[in-house]
């Protein structure tokens, strides 16, 4: 599956309640089927700065690097923008992460 497919997928499960485990956040209403506006971080690649990991926006489609980045540009554009929920890039990994509510949003896999 290639990345817009797994991001449609675990989007289709979150919002069909097959979640994981319980979670807090209270914005799964918000979270869209994006397709990925990069394969690198936004920002980074424009400054030619390295990332360590990827989060997908889910309300917009931004990609930016994860807090574990020197430049955390996930995290700087959900403050900016009020995008509140964001899902990993990395393969193998369907989870999301929202930085209002702080909480891990995990699709139950099939």
């Amino acid at each position: 599956m290639n990345d817009a497919a797994i991001i449609h997928e675990a989007v289709r499960r979150v919002k069909a309640g097959e979640l994981k485990r319980p979670t807090n956040c209270v914005h799964l209403d918000q979270i869209q089927e994006v397709e990925p506006g990069t394969m690198g971080c936004e920002d980074c690649l424009k400054s030619g700065s390295k990332w360590v990991h990827l989060r997908v926006c889910l309300t917009c489609g931004y990609v930016g690097c994860c807090n574990s980045s020197p430049n955390k540009h996930a995290s700087r554009h959900a403050k900016e923008t009020g995008h509140p929920v964001a899902m990993s890039m990395e393969g193998g990994e369907d989870w999301m992460w929202c930085f209002e509510d702080e909480d891990f949003i995990v699709p139950r896999r099939r």
